[in-house]
């Protein structure tokens, strides 16, 4: 076997990664990227390692669609190893497709989830399945059919890897997104782009297809070849940063705005403290309260042991008498001007605005902005206005900001 160092084939993006894999630093190991990324490179040439230095495991490479395999993860595997040296080692096999390690037997096998009886069926001649590979894991049925094959594979053993790669659909909240942007210890996000890839592995053409998408249809290019979830064109609230926010760069922020949308049940009571950094027209969401069937009294005991009186909160007004409930539980509301237009104004203000996320810290607001789309018509064609369903927290930050917007020289 010919030596091969891994720097010299694997994307530089995906070398901090690795050395996570092979210390097992994680689980699950969720990689998204637009075209070029190499992300499902990077998972062909570490899943062949894996097994070499755990010689009790096999591997299952998983799409949803049985004859998509020989075409795409099967031939990406046979380039993997023989790109890591090892090609003469390995034997292939198409039925059932296989590529089997011949100094140990060590198997990976190539699976579609459409045969989910053959899955759970599935059984290796020693050892276990210590490490499966999900390809393009938006198109399963969603994370309880993922959940339900890893619920089959993953016994009878102490190890285990789990990689899922996958393109991000253009819509927010389909639900590929949705779960890798929720917050799990034993799994590790990457992301990557073509731009990280080296130049002359993808090729000049590739480069200039991209730059030429860009020039004509920027919103194109940033889904394709950025991996970006730039909504279908529905999306009320499309300047979104949705990442961790950390303490330390908002310490810095003293423009502190909050505000409150009243509800019991069904309707969520909602309450957003957020921070503004004017010069950047950028909306930090710091913290949020998002319950149902909550009395003001717990809702204002909640804001006080936060010590969220130090700013003044702006509530919906069209509850006078639970405005003077907190006001008498000390914190400092009142009510909101709204007004003819207030409401298209303030939506109009906030979408100019880059809203940043942290799901962790404000999981409500996230789901709420995230899904926020324009209705359509019967044609699909898109109706004016904005929707009054699923936006509690939405109508606490627009009162948040209604001091702002409503203020001569602050336009949208």
């Amino acid at each position: 076997m010919r030596q091969v160092r891994l720097s010299e084939v694997l994307g530089p993006a995906f070398l901090d990664l690795a050395r996570d894999v092979f210390r097992h630093g994680h689980t699950h190991y969720d990689l998204a990227g637009g075209r070029g990324s190499l992300k499902s490179s990077a998972v062909s040439l570490m899943v062949p390692l894996l097994l070499v230095q755990h010689p009790e495991l096999h591997a299952l490479v998983l799409r949803k669609v049985g004859n998509t395999l020989r075409d795409s993860v099967f031939a990406q595997y046979m380039w993997a190893v023989d790109r890591l040296g090892m090609g003469k080692f390995w034997t292939a096999r198409l039925s059932p497709m296989e590529l089997i390690y011949e100094p140990t037997g060590q198997t990976i096998l190539f699976r579609g989830a459409d045969d989910p009886m053959k899955i759970k069926s599935i059984k290796a001649p020693f050892g276990y399945i210590g490490v499966t590979h999900f390809e393009e894991k938006d198109q399963f049925a969603g994370r309880e059919e993922i959940r339900s094959i890893l619920q089959s594979t993953m016994r009878g053993g102490e190890l285990f890897w789990n990689f899922e790669s996958y393109n991000p659909p253009v819509s927010r909240d389909n639900w590929a997104n949705a779960d890798s942007a929720e917050d799990r210890p034993d799994r590790l996000c990457h992301r990557s782009t073509y731009l990280d890839a080296p130049r002359e592995w993808l090729g000049e053409t590739f480069f200039a297809e991209a730059e030429r998408l860009r020039t004509v249809d920027e919103r194109a290019y940033r889904h394709e070849y950025l991996g970006q979830a730039v909504g279908t064109g529905g999306n009320v609230f499309e300047k979104l940063e949705v990442r961790t926010i950390t303490d330390e760069e908002t310490a810095p922020l003293d423009r502190i705005f909050q505000g409150v949308d009243w509800g019991w049940y069904p309707d969520k009571f909602a309450f957003l403290r957020t921070a503004y950094d004017r010069a950047r027209e950028r909306i930090y969401l710091l913290d949020e309260y998002y319950v149902n069937r909550t009395s003001n009294r717990d809702t204002a005991r909640w804001v006080l042991e936060r010590g969220y009186q130090d700013y003044p909160i702006v509530c919906d007004s069209a509850e006078p008498k639970s405005i003077s409930d907190w006001r008498e539980a000390g914190l400092p509301a009142r009510g909101a001007v709204k007004g003819p237009g207030s409401v298209d104004y303030g939506f109009k203000w906030l979408q100019t605005r880059t809203l940043v996320i942290d799901p962790k810290r404000t999981p409500g607001a996230w789901r709420e902005i995230s899904r926020y789309e324009y209705e359509r018509d019967r044609d699909g064609r898109v109706i004016s206005g904005y929707p009054d369903r699923d936006d509690h927290a939405i109508s606490a930050l627009r009162y948040a900001y209604e001091p702002v917007f409503l203020k001569r020289g602050s336009g949208a």
